[in-house]
């Protein structure tokens, strides 16, 4: 059973929490004072254009400009790896564009104290059941649906109904739905695109265009809201009438009013229930204990994150890799119950205490892999490196940093 929580302050502060069976599994924050910009779609100008990086920064308006790079200006060869993997030395950045011109971009990161927020040509816009990726002829298939008659079914009803020059990703909950719920998801995000293009050919004509706004993201309760309504959500509790009207509002347009229950408890701090605050004051701790004695530490820096395991207070029995395999087992658990928790994204380095035999590694990663299957963000593991530090990425669901 799934519930929200969605609490303001009086500073208007949002905090936004999943809870499964009384458990915190994900919780975001969406601060008065730092407006979140991932998915907002601008006419930007062209600022400068630095060629020796292949690279430009462009104004979309913001104190700060932001930085594109080659990679994220051509076309995608692959909706998998995008152009990471593409020879970039092949392309001149002066081809695509020019100090001056206006360029429509979507930001894919946000801003830090230190950088500008990143941005790129490829706009993706997201609907209940698939995301829109135009220009692009791509059709993905969500990772989380596994029935391989499923991902049939859903790739033949993309093929009847999507326009050419138009990609698509299939999300998770469009398993099971008919063709004509997606078809009317499908034709309402174009719709939207549509429109974003049509106002940024009308900016474009005017020489003394400023950098402009098209499109703005949901906020952190409208993205959660779409991830999560089509999945075994049950209630969702707030202390503010708006966001209530909001909530009942998104229920409306989706015809879920009567399946979703809406409670208001107004000028209370519902993060009370479940003891949520206090999930979340433990969320923030660096070290996190294993049931068996043992813990993990994680570290958090500008270019990873660092995941330590140790054995702690667990001795275990006289099998040393037994031992071992017993810690790395609870921590593998864990691990996957933080990352989502505090929604850690980027490149994720494990060091788990240090494993004698290959079968006892992989046992580790299956487990890894077993756990990470609740986790809504995409998730690649790249496995144990030369020096037997386990490699992965994980997509922020909601960044704010």
């Amino acid at each position: 059973m799934q519930e929200i929580i969605i609490n303001q302050d009086k500073e208007n502060n949002k905090i936004v929490a999943l809870v499964e069976n009384g458990k915190l599994v994900e919780k975001y924050e969406e601060r008065e004072d730092k407006q979140r910009l991932e998915g907002n779609i601008y006419l930007g100008k062209v600022e400068n254009v630095l060629i020796g990086m292949q690279a430009a920064f462009v104004n979309i308006g913001l104190d700060k400009n932001t930085f594109i790079h080659i990679k994220d200006i051509i076309p995608k060869v692959s909706n998998e790896t995008g152009n990471k993997n593409e020879s970039l030395s092949k392309y001149d950045i002066k081809n695509y564009i020019h100090t001056g011109m206006p360029i429509l971009v979507q930001v894919k990161r946000d801003s830090t104290n230190k950088k500008g927020a990143r941005v790129s040509t490829h706009i993706s816009l997201p609907g209940r059941f698939v995301v829109l990726i135009p220009n692009q002829e791509f059709v993905t298939i969500s990772k989380k649906i596994e029935k391989e008659s499923e991902k049939n079914r859903l790739i033949q009803i993309i093929k009847e109904v999507l326009p050419n020059g138009y990609g698509i990703i299939v999300r998770t909950s469009a398993q099971g739905r008919n063709k004509e719920l997606i078809q009317q998801d499908i034709q309402k995000v174009i719709m939207g695109y549509k429109t974003i293009l049509n106002n940024s050919k009308i900016l474009e004509k005017d020489e003394n265009f400023e950098p402009t706004l098209l499109y703005q993201n949901d906020g952190i309760i409208g993205k959660i809201l779409t991830d999560i309504v089509d999945q075994d959500l049950v209630r969702i509790i707030t202390n503010h009438t708006e966001i209530e009207q909001y909530v009942k509002q998104f229920l409306k347009d989706t015809g879920l009013e009567d399946k979703v229950k809406v409670e208001l408890r107004q000028n209370e701090n519902v993060l009370n229930m479940y003891d949520v605050e206090e999930q979340i004051q433990k969320s923030n701790n660096r070290k996190i204990w294993l049931k068996c004695g043992g813990f993990i530490t994680i570290d958090k820096t500008e270019a990873l994150t660092a995941i330590d395991v140790n054995s702690g207070k667990y001795i275990g029995n006289k099998d040393l890799e037994q031992t071992v395999y017993t810690v790395n087992k609870e921590a593998s658990i864990e691990i996957a119950k933080q990352l989502r928790l505090r929604d850690i994204g980027g490149i994720i380095i494990i060091d788990y205490i240090d494993m004698e035999k290959q079968e006892t590694k992989q046992k580790v990663l299956e487990i890894l892999e077993e756990s990470l299957k609740k986790d809504r963000s995409k998730i690649q593991i790249i496995g144990f490196t030369p020096l037997d530090l386990l490699e992965m990425t994980r997509k922020h669901m909601c960044s704010n940093d």
